[in-house]
């Protein structure tokens, strides 16, 4: 398993607006919709792509286009957040959901929806902004190979070490691609210093 964390100024200062407690939900939306278009760019640079020809203005040239089929897969509600710049980007995405909800006692997530296309040899971003304790992140992993994904990436906006730790044992093929590494977890499993609850900053539902 390996990390990769995004390496940029615009990163950064987009984390810092994110953990703003005086950011409103509506610049909150907008902020998280800018880093998951970095997060998106990074974590698909080494896409398969294949050599083409075109005609251009004045002659034929060759060019290279995406050659490797893409999905991408939000744990809900959180991952919503990120999930519209992503099909932007590649408007022939195939998009999965899964649905974690988190106990607030026990910090155990509990799955209660879950649809899923053909995964099969298709480049599956599974997206949680918050990859705390790891559980979700894991089992929505499970998941996802369950379906059939070929190669698997982990997007996420922070990342606490109890998390990246979760993974490297569950799921040491996939790589985690996210903006922050931060500290540690508190006493309840939420991520420090973090950002919050990422879902309810999103929603305006704190």
């Amino acid at each position: 398993m390996s990390i990769r964390r995004l390496d940029h100024p615009l990163a950064e200062h987009l984390v810092t607006i994110l953990r703003r407690a005086d950011t409103p939900p509506e610049r909150f939306r907008a902020v998280a919709a800018e880093l998951s278009r970095l997060l998106a760019w990074e974590a698909t640079r080494d896409l398969r792509t294949a050599a083409v020809k075109i005609n251009g203005p004045l002659e034929v040239t060759e060019g290279r286009q995406l050659d490797e089929p893409i999905a991408v897969v939000p744990v809900l509600r959180a991952g919503l957040g990120l999930l519209e710049p992503i099909v932007q980007m590649f408007p022939n995405v195939t998009v999965g959901y899964i649905g974690l909800e988190r106990d607030d006692r026990t910090a155990v997530a509990r799955s209660y929806y879950c649809k899923l296309p053909n995964l099969s040899g298709r480049f599956t971003l599974v997206v949680d902004p918050m990859l705390a304790t790891g559980g979700s992140a894991s089992q929505a992993i499970t998941f996802v190979k369950g379906a059939g994904a070929g190669r698997v990436r982990m997007l996420c906006v922070v990342a606490a070490p109890q998390g990246i730790e979760r993974l490297g044992k569950d799921h040491p093929d996939v790589e985690i691609v996210t903006a922050a590494c931060d500290r540690d977890l508190d006493a309840r499993c939420y991520i420090l210093p973090g950002l919050g609850d990422f879902g309810d900053r999103l929603y305006g539902t704190e």
